[in-house]
Parts: C-alpha cells; structure tokens; sequence
C-alpha cells in the first residue's frame, strides 16, 4: 500500500493534490500527516526524515520513494491508469494543464495562499492576478467545453481536477470574482466526497503556523475565521 506524507490540510496545497486524487479514485493509501514547524529550515528538517527534498508531498511504495506531486501523479498512473483520462487527445490537454498549474500561475499563488478556513476580502486584485484569474477561467472553460464535463477532461475525475482542486480552495476563501461557468465547476469540485473530507478536516486542525498567518493577512481583510480555536 502507499503511504502519503503531507503537511496541514488547511494550508499545503501541494499536498492536497495526491492526496485528493487518491481518494476521489479509491486508490487505498495511508495517510502520515507532519505540520509544518516554525520557520523554513525546521520543516525542512523534519521533513528530511521521510521526504529528500524535506518538502511535502511525498509517496512511498515499499523501497520507492517519489517526491512532488506531478511525479506521485505519473507514478501512480503507471498501476492505475484511470489517473488520466484515456482518451489520447483529452490526455494531452489534461497533461498540459495540470503541468502549467504546477509551474505557472505564480501571482494566484503568492497573492493567495492557500487556507481553507478563512474568507478573507484582498485589498486590491491588480492586474498580474486579473490575468492569472482569468486565464484559469479560460482553460477551466476550454476543458468543460471541449470535453464535454462535468470534470475538466471529462466524464470522470482524474489528475487535471486533482491539481485545480487548490485552486477551488483559493477561489472560496479570497472571494475571486469568476464567472458563471468558472463557478458552477468551484462548487462542483467542493462538493465531491473527497474535497468535504479534506476541508472538514482543515477546519478542525488547531496548530497555527505565524508564518502561513502573516503571508494570509498581508493580503487584505479578514472576514471570517472558521476554523477551531
């Protein structure tokens, strides 16, 4: 069986993606949990002990260890092919998009940090993540569309969805201005079994991490705190 180690659910984006996809596709897996520590350089400490980049997430399958969250992708895929869509050309697209959310898409994550318990109004949206906003929207729309929904590649679930899931998170809890169709795929995402899951659990975490805190409130005004004290 795999074992999956991620960080605090209310903020590891990185680590919701595996996590999520695992569990929308029933792929059995133990889950190891380690939050974050105070600074940096102590995370990446604790995080040597199991990951060799001392970053989340992180699969191990018996002796094989495999690290970032486009790779635990691939590599699940190998023994479970239902990771990516099986239609060739929807598989490409989906590929393509999930690889550009991975290394792209830099102001809608700096600007808007993933924490699943806030709402928080931003001070102001700028035109660097206008265009961020709005080319997710575009490729959100452009998946939907051609390939026919209700996911991004389809009929099913599968990797793509599994990588725009944090985004959904971000979306929720900064109130990004998107539009319909955008949004009718948020609340699809929010919906599934596995994203409850997930942000049940966030809200129940207690541990704060100040520096996950102070690059959240930098951002605007705080509307609402969900999470438990």
């Amino acid at each position: 069986m795999y074992t999956l180690y991620i960080a605090n659910k209310n903020y590891s984006s990185w680590s919701l993606r595996p996590w999520v996809l695992l569990t929308e596709l029933g792929i059995p897996f133990e889950e190891k949990l380690a939050p974050f520590l105070g600074g940096t350089s102590s995370s990446w400490s604790a995080f040597r002990e199991f990951s060799p980049t001392g970053k989340v997430p992180c699969l191990h399958n018996g002796d094989t260890v495999v690290w970032d969250s486009l790779s635990i992708a691939e590599y699940v895929a190998e023994s479970h092919p239902q990771v990516w869509p099986s239609d060739a050309r929807a598989r490409a697209w989906a590929r393509s998009a999930a690889a550009e959310m991975h290394s792209g898409l830099q102001e809608l994550r700096s600007r808007c940090p993933m924490n699943c318990g806030i709402r928080l109004q931003l001070n102001e949206i700028g035109p660097n993540l206008s265009r961020d906003i709005a080319r997710v929207q575009e490729l959100w729309n452009e998946g939907l569309q051609r390939f026919g929904g209700p996911f991004l590649a389809g009929n099913a679930f599968t990797a793509v969805d599994a990588f725009y899931a944090p985004v959904a998170f971000r979306i929720q809890s900064y109130r990004l201005p998107v539009d319909d169709f955008a949004g009718a795929y948020v609340q699809h995402l929010l919906a599934l079994p596995s994203m409850r899951r997930w942000y049940e659990a966030a809200l129940k975490e207690t541990w704060r991490d100040s520096d996950h805190e102070q690059e959240t409130l930098s951002q605007g005004v705080l509307l609402q705190d969900l999470r438990a004290a």
